[in-house]
């Protein structure tokens, strides 16, 4: 997650959160045991990926839900292929709170109005304050455009090429209260190929990541991936398989 942009004040109330979470609660199914929720901010493009696996799923009992959608930009693309799911979507500008603390509290309103299993990072642009990963410890997933703890913030694919290295990728980590850290649940390899710019890099590692969010997210709410003790603890889950390797 890259840092947060400094919000304007506000003087909206706080009980704006609160009669959000309402509205929106009203428009989505009752969460169950198996529902995730979504942030994000931008394109949607792991969203999407999220949404296709839920609904195509090859077993029904191991599939999930995604029970809400929740951007802090009114623009982000992701809203809208939500909104084609059949999902329920809230926008929460950080701009209309005078803090992070204030921000985090209404979106923490938002959340519990579904109460997900899980709630994912896809793509949010915005660093958390400890209390809300406190609150959320264990159920706060994020997912990284670099082999952490490699290159962590902005433009990772842009720097993994000034650096020089061979190999780059994507990172699917419980969220801490450190810049993109917190412990590794799974990571997906890409080569990096002579020649390559920084759009085609990133097209390739996204494509992993297609593929490595859904399988985590699976994982978490198996309870075959888990937080324990600030590690991540795995049960039937073969080594390899929390690596991918692209070609």
């Amino acid at each position: 997650m890259p840092r947060a942009m400094k919000p304007r004040a506000s003087t909206e109330p706080k009980s704006a959160g609160s009669t959000a979470a309402e509205s929106m609660a009203t428009r989505s199914q009752a969460a169950g045991s198996r529902s995730i929720l979504c942030l994000i901010s931008g394109r949607g493009s792991n969203l999407e990926a999220l949404l296709r696996a839920a609904r195509d799923g090859p077993d029904p009992a191991g599939g999930f839900e995604v029970a809400a959608v929740i951007s802090n930009r009114a623009d982000a693309r992701g809203l809208r292929i939500a909104r084609q799911h059949g999902v329920a979507t809230a926008v929460l500008s950080h701009e209309q709170f005078a803090s992070r603390e204030a921000f985090d509290a209404a979106l923490s309103d938002l959340i519990e109005a579904h109460r997900p299993a899980l709630v994912v990072l896809a793509g949010f642009m915005r660093v958390l304050t400890p209390a809300f990963v406190a609150r959320y410890g264990g159920r706060l997933l994020n997912i990284h455009p670099s082999l952490l703890p490699a290159f962590p913030g902005l433009n990772t694919h842009r720097r993994a090429l000034a650096a020089g290295v061979r190999l780059h990728g994507a990172t699917v980590h419980f969220v801490s209260d450190q810049l993109d850290g917190g412990p590794i649940v799974a990571q997906a390899v890409v080569p990096v190929r002579p020649g390559d710019t920084e759009e085609a890099l990133a097209a390739r590692v996204l494509e992993q990541e297609h593929v490595l969010l859904p399988r985590c997210v699976r994982w978490i709410l198996d309870g075959r991936a888990r937080l324990d003790g600030g590690r991540v603890v795995t049960e039937g889950i073969e080594p390899g398989e929390l690596l991918l390797v692209a070609r």
